[in-house]
């Protein structure tokens, strides 16, 4: 089993991915004129808020300080989101593919944590969030497919 140095260090990644996911779904609420989907995005928003404070419980558990904040690249990428809809206003179908882009990032980092050696009760915390995450991405995608179709 790994150390709790190394758990907490995989748990605040998370913590940054899910800080990530959350500002990443409201900024898309934000970006697109579709009610439902500004509903949809804004409830994952808050489930990914959940998650990220549920990890950040087990890191101070483990006796490590929790991350707090976002990490640099979603910062950059929100920003991406940012400009992609400043230059097509309201396009569902390319706010989608950025919300999915950041969903691949998050899916890959639980994955990659699921399969490192976490103490039992962090274990099945990452592996119910990685199961959320793995819905999170495969409903964006058939959201993004259906866009895709419509746009053709």
């Amino acid at each position: 089993m790994i150390k709790n140095e190394e758990a907490i260090s995989i748990l605040n990644n998370l913590i940054e991915i899910s800080k990530d996911g959350e500002e990443g779904f409201l900024k898309a609420a934000d970006s697109v004129d579709d009610t439902k989907l500004q509903a949809y995005l804004l409830r994952r928003s808050l489930e990914v808020k959940h998650s990220a404070i549920e990890l950040q419980g087990l890191v101070r558990t483990l006796g490590g300080k929790p991350a707090d904040s976002a990490s640099i690249g979603g910062y950059l990428h929100r920003r991406w989101i940012d400009l992609k809809a400043a230059i097509l206003t309201n396009d569902k179908l390319t706010v989608l593919n950025e919300v999915e882009r950041g969903e691949d990032v998050a899916l890959k980092a639980y994955r990659e944590a699921a399969s490192k050696d976490l103490p039992s009760e962090v274990v099945l915390i990452v592996l119910r969030q990685l199961n959320s995450a793995q819905r999170n991405h495969d409903e964006v995608k058939q959201l993004r497919d259906a866009a895709e179709l419509q746009a053709h």
